[in-house]
């Protein structure tokens, strides 16, 4: 018996090395040297789209969430179809993203001041905790040293990113998949708090019949954004998530779920699954513990699976790996 206790240690000891290694490659301030004013460039960047463009500021953080939780923080998301690999952007699950081309923004600025050296995935983790300032967000501590990936995974999106209906217990499961608690993962739920949802993912809930767990009145407003039970995926029909302070990441959101009024069933899920309601309860109560939460939570999330040293590249342009 204790020879095979052994032998399982010496078999998962070199696993948990690279583990450590890989995350090792990330560090504070990888530009330093390379590109002393990378990250204040994408900082500036950023405040100029947000003022151009709010709902920027929301999407640097979404398009965190669809990077990360696929394969790894690569910046995957952002490529194009080419050379037949189909984009991962045509997924159903990416369904309503939007501000992709700004990434090329920031990214023309990173080659004008240090060619070939800032990477697209660093761009996603900087500029989501960048965004998040805009949004009256914490501070986040983002490791930086990530490289590129060289191809799409759409055949893995599907079985990657939750769905608006999945049960709580898949959902919890995904997440600690890479690492995310369950006291996380109510958190990054909170990001729902400056988002919003098209009537094609609530519309189910509305008609034929009302869903008997939301609140009479919300219901009615929602059906007032979504009159039809078959809306047109191409119009702009939506209802937001928080109607009171809808551009602020803040704990307005467990407090609408707490009142039946989410806009999707798992939204409502969080609320309902002994696992959970504990941590949205608290969140509720408290908007420094969500956002402290929230900023550990996005930390791990922003560091899955990254590609560091030899692996991946340095892309010129974020729509197109360099042989493309």
């Amino acid at each position: 018996m204790a020879n095979n206790y052994n032998q399982f240690l010496l078999l998962l000891l070199p696993l948990l090395l690279h583990i450590h290694y890989v995350r090792s490659e990330l560090q504070l301030n990888y530009y330093s040297e390379s590109c002393p004013r990378a990250e204040e460039i994408i900082k500036e960047q950023v405040a100029q789209l947000y003022h151009k463009h709010g709902n920027t500021a929301v999407s640097w953080i979404r398009n965190l969430f669809h990077d990360c939780m696929v394969k790894s923080c690569d910046a995957s998301i952002y490529l194009d179809t080419a050379n037949d690999q189909e984009s991962e952007k045509n997924s159903p699950k990416n369904f309503g993203m939007r501000n992709f081309k700004y990434v090329e923004t920031i990214k023309k600025a990173l080659e004008s001041e240090c060619p070939n050296t800032v990477s697209c995935a660093d761009i996603v983790a900087l500029s989501a905790r960048d965004g998040l300032l805009w949004l009256g967000g914490p501070r986040v501590e983002m490791r930086t040293g990530r490289k590129d990936s060289k191809e799409s995974y759409l055949a893995e999106v599907e079985s990657s990113i939750p769905n608006h209906n999945d049960s709580m217990s898949s959902v919890l499961s995904r997440f600690q998949s890479i690492g995310v608690d369950t006291e996380g993962t109510v958190a990054l739920f909170g990001a729902h708090s400056v988002g919003r949802v098209h009537c094609v993912n609530l519309v189910h809930r509305l008609y034929p019949t009302v869903d008997p767990t939301l609140d009479p009145d919300y219901a009615k407003y929602l059906k007032g954004r979504c009159p039809t039970p078959n809306p047109d995926p191409e119009a702009v029909l939506y209802s937001r998530n928080d109607r009171e302070t809808t551009m602020i990441l803040d704990n307005m959101y467990y407090k609408n779920i707490l009142n039946h009024k989410g806009l999707l069933i798992v939204d409502q899920e969080l609320v309902s699954d002994p696992n959970t309601s504990p941590f949205v309860e608290k969140m509720a109560a408290d908007n420094g513990y969500f956002h402290d939460q929230f900023a550990r939570a996005l930390v791990i999330l922003s560091e899955n699976n990254p590609l560091t040293g030899d692996q991946g590249e340095i892309r010129k342009v974020c729509r197109y790996v360099n042989s493309a």
